[in-house]
């Protein structure tokens, strides 16, 4: 079992000054195992942050990164599992099913992780899992009219099961649901039918 962080879109402190308060009393160091991050980190001192809550950090570069290290995409093979992770900016239109489907099958992923739209969303289409953990500070988005709801995902994998619990701050608290996804088996070959040849005639 390990427990993946699942964060993005921060924006410190291009767009917003800090994570909620509550959002950082629950990302406490110890627990979790690895951390994929949908970029938009903004600074060292982010990033920093976020290596002291998980041994293993994987950030993909966003919009507002400088950091030329950060990759566009990365894979991450987790036991019978690949997880794949872009920021989502080749997403277009942002969001859209089909194109980030087409890039879970370009990627060869079973689950994909991705940003962009600062709007929580886990869904299974075609097989595949798709999460898109929001915006942990809920940073504003040209993409939307109002409020971003501050958000981020913890990924439980286990084996091929991976299960989400989103955490979103809801007036005030935090609201968490559960998503489970399970990769599908692959289809098993069927035997060739047995054909009968008639002998000694």
């Amino acid at each position: 079992m390990v427990l993946v962080l699942v964060i993005g879109d921060l924006a410190i402190p291009t767009l917003t000054h800090d994570l909620p308060a509550k959002f950082k009393k629950l990302l406490v160091p110890g627990k979790i195992g690895q951390i994929i991050c949908t970029g938009n980190v903004c600074d060292k001192e982010t990033y920093d942050y976020l290596r002291t809550i998980a041994p293993e950090v994987h950030v993909v570069r966003g919009e507002y990164d400088d950091n030329a290290h950060f990759p566009l995409s990365l894979t991450i093979p987790h036991q019978s599992l690949r997880i794949g992770a872009v920021h989502g900016q080749q997403i277009v239109p942002a969001g859209d099913t089909d194109m980030l489907a087409a890039l879970a099958r370009q990627m060869d992923v079973d689950v994909l992780v991705s940003g962009g739209t600062h709007r929580f969303e886990a869904f299974e289409f075609e097989g595949r899992f798709f999460v898109n953990p929001g915006s942990a500070t809920g940073a504003w988005s040209g993409l939307w009219n109002g409020e971003a709801t501050p958000s981020f995902a913890l990924m439980d994998v286990q084996g091929p099961t991976v299960v989400t619990y989103v955490y979103q701050l809801v007036e005030g608290e935090v609201k968490v649901d559960k998503v489970e996804y399970r990769k599908p088996d692959p289809p098993r070959a069927e035997a060739a039918p047995r054909t009968e040849v008639a002998a000694g005639w």
